[in-house]
């Protein structure tokens, strides 16, 4: 089964032609030979951007601390509006600091605590599946913004200020542009459309309420065991410092933008691809209803075609399918000069797609990661969640997660296609209108309202 994959632009365009098809989507505005390019150097007036394909080199970059390759400013700068001095954002020591602190709250042991959160999530996504024409997405985005308001304040997405919050960020969404004209001219100032700044506004007053509203809790000892509370009260060990309210606010704007969003667009994907692919379906269906017959956090270690799924969908379409470094010195890739400044381009996109190492690039098989060639091409071109000291820290949160909600999904309902869905990347890979599926209840389902 071969999903959907928008069209590459042709190879040689002017600066600004390229500037309007990237504002309009990241991905068509690359061209074809990125597919197959070791690297690639784009050079405009302002600056020179190589795009890194190579795995020695993709490790070479991602395995550094971020004191010759840290995180560019550039692609940031459009987001900063909400996310301020976030994780995301950050490097240095600041950077460091900051997952000293986040860090712990999300090892395995941490996850296991926030697995009853993920059921009852997945049980209510269940519960508001009605048979008919529906917009996977909109399911998807819903039903993960509900495990981090479950996971992070203990609370469910229809409670008020969860469903004012997620309102607000739905705006956010809608509104922030994919790109500004500073990242492509440096000395410009960032301006942002006005709906824009007052959705960010908006969202950042629900969340500093937030934080402040656990602080007070903390402070008086009643506040619930999650992440939020786990996190503010984390002492950095090398400077015995917890986050200040502003900082924390911070980062539960990344914790929304890349916990929920990253998220809501793997498990829209993968329903598409499983209804594309319904021999695959079957196979998800079969284990998730052995799943939610017991289920248990030990028991998600036998959803492994479910996972096998979840890195095939992670490899066709990234949730954030760019990553771009800067070079704070000169430097040499394959014979060439990289100069300070220069900005270097991971893509898990084309890495994901790349025809060297993959076979049968294009297509979905979620089999090949049973495979010593899948394997193998998954250690030197698979990196959706990145690699090294910058490795996404809730990696295994979000692939728990994931697996919860699509086993209990799929061990429900049957999914069918409806019209093919456009993939565009802004602030992460979805669909340009959304992704449309027809589904009915299975036949004698096995679900969690049945056990």
């Amino acid at each position: 089964m071969i999903p959907p994959k928008p069209a590459s632009r042709r190879r040689r365009v002017s600066l600004w032609q390229y500037w309007r098809l990237f504002q309009q989507d990241i991905l068509s505005a690359q061209p074809e030979h990125l597919f197959r390019a070791k690297m690639a150097e784009f050079r405009t007036p302002f600056f020179r951007s190589f795009l890194v394909n190579e795995p020695s080199l993709v490790r070479k970059v991602l395995q550094d601390d971020g004191n010759v390759f840290p995180k560019s400013d550039r692609v940031t700068r459009g987001l900063r509006l909400l996310l301020g001095q976030s994780v995301f954002v950050t490097n240095g020591e600041i950077w460091k600091r900051q997952r000293r602190i986040i860090d712990p709250s999300f090892e395995k042991g941490r996850v296991r605590r926030s697995f009853p959160a993920m059921l009852d999530a997945a049980k209510d996504a269940v519960g508001r599946v009605k048979p008919g024409l529906i917009d996977v997405e909109e399911l998807a985005s819903h039903a993960t913004a509900d495990v981090i308001f479950r996971t992070l304040f203990s609370i469910p997405i229809d409670d008020k200020s969860a469903a004012e919050t997620y309102g607000a960020f739905r705006a956010f969404q809608k509104t922030q542009p994919v790109a500004v004209m500073s990242a492509l001219i440096p000395w410009l100032p960032t301006r942002h459309p006005k709906d824009a700044q007052t959705a960010a506004i908006r969202l950042r007053e629900l969340i500093d309420a937030a934080v402040s509203t656990r602080k007070n809790a903390i402070e008086a000892g009643t506040a619930p065991d999650d992440l939020a509370t786990r996190i503010m009260t984390t002492v950095d060990p090398e400077t015995g410092e917890t986050f200040s309210a502003d900082e924390m606010a911070d980062q539960v704007a990344i914790f929304f933008l890349a916990g929920h969003e990253t998220s809501a667009a793997l498990l829209g994907w993968a329903l598409w691809c499983l209804a594309a692919a319904p021999e695959w379906a079957e196979k998800v269906a079969l284990e998730g209803q052995g799943f939610v017959v017991d289920p248990r956090f030990e028991n998600l270690s036998k959803l492994s075609f479910t996972r096998n799924v979840l890195r095939e969908t992670l490899r066709l379409y990234p949730p954030v399918p760019m990553m771009v470094r800067e070079a704070k010195q000169k430097t040499v890739f394959r014979n060439r000069t990289v100069r300070q400044g220069a900005q270097i381009v991971l893509s898990p996109w084309h890495l994901g797609r790349h025809e060297s190492h993959w076979k049968n690039p294009d297509e979905f098989d979620p089999s090949r990661w049973e495979t010593e060639e899948g394997k193998a091409a998954a250690r030197n071109a698979f990196i959706p969640f990145s690699s090294g000291p910058r490795v996404c820290t809730g990696a295994a949160f979000a692939m728990a997660e994931s697996a919860v909600l699509l086993a209990a999904l799929m061990s429900a309902f049957d999914f069918e296609t409806d019209a093919t869905p456009t993939p565009v990347a802004h602030l992460t890979l979805r669909s340009k209108d959304g992704i449309k599926l027809r589904v009915r209840k299975r036949q004698n389902p096995i679900g969690f309202d049945s056990v």
